[in-house]
C-alpha cells in the first residue's frame, strides 16, 4: 500500500479569501490529504481570534466533502512551520504566490525550511488570474474603511467581517 501524500497549506487566514480557497481547491489535486494550518501569528494583529479563523476555514471547506478529491482538515498551530509539518506527517508545504514580491519572501522561506528538513518539499501555486491581487490585509483595510469587499471573500465571511468591523469600531470608539 502506498504511503498517503499529506500536504499542508499554512497561513493566518485573517480572513480566508477567495484566493485562499482557490489554492486549497487546486492543491487538493496534488495530495491525498491537505491540512490547512491556521497560524496564531499575533504579530500580524489579527482582526479575528484564532478560534474564529479556524471556524471560518472549517465552514468554507465543509462543502468539499465527498467530491472525490483530497480530504481537508483544519488545525491551528504555533511555532515553526516545519515542526507543524512534521507533526502532520506532511511531505509537502503548499504556498500560493500572487506576485514577484511574494516569490522573493517565499523562496527564502523554502530554502530555510529545506535546511530544517529536506524531506519536506515546498510547492508553489500561482494565484489564478482573478485572485492575484487579493490579500487578507487589503481586504481588512477596505472593510475597516467602509469599502466594498464582498467580491474578495466568501459570502459567510462577508457576514463575519461585517460583525468584526462593527466590533472593532465599538472598541475604537470606547478607547477614544
Amino acid at each position: 500500500m502506498a504511503k498517503q501524500r499529506v500536504g499542508i497549506y499554512p497561513g493566518t487566514f485573517d480572513p480566508i479569501t477567495n484566493g485562499h480557497l482557490d489554492v486549497i481547491k487546486r492543491s487538493r489535486k496534488l495530495v491525498d490529504k491537505l491540512v490547512v494550518g491556521v497560524a496564531i501569528n499575533a504579530g500580524k494583529g489579527p482582526l479575528f481570534s484564532l478560534d474564529e479563523r479556524v471556524q471560518m476555514v472549517a465552514d468554507e471547506i465543509a462543502d468539499f466533502d465527498g467530491d472525490g478529491l483530497a480530504e481537508v482538515e483544519v488545525r491551528p498551530f504555533r511555532g515553526l512551520l516545519m515542526h507543524f509539518a512534521q507533526s502532520c506527517g506532511a511531505g509537502v508545504i503548499v504556498r500560493g504566490l500572487r506576485a514577484v514580491s511574494d516569490f522573493d519572501f517565499e523562496f527564502q522561506m523554502a530554502g530555510m525550511n529545506a535546511r530544517l528538513d529536506d524531506e519536506i518539499e515546498t510547492v508553489f501555486l500561482m494565484a489564478s488570474e482573478n485572485h492575484t491581487f487579493i490579500a487578507s490585509k487589503l481586504v481588512k483595510e477596505i472593510a475597516l474603511l467602509g469599502g466594498a469587499y464582498d467580491s474578495f471573500v466568501p459570502e459567510r465571511v462577508v457576514r463575519r467581517l461585517d460583525e468584526a468591523v462593527q466590533r472593532h469600531q465599538r472598541q475604537t470608539a470606547d478607547g477614544a
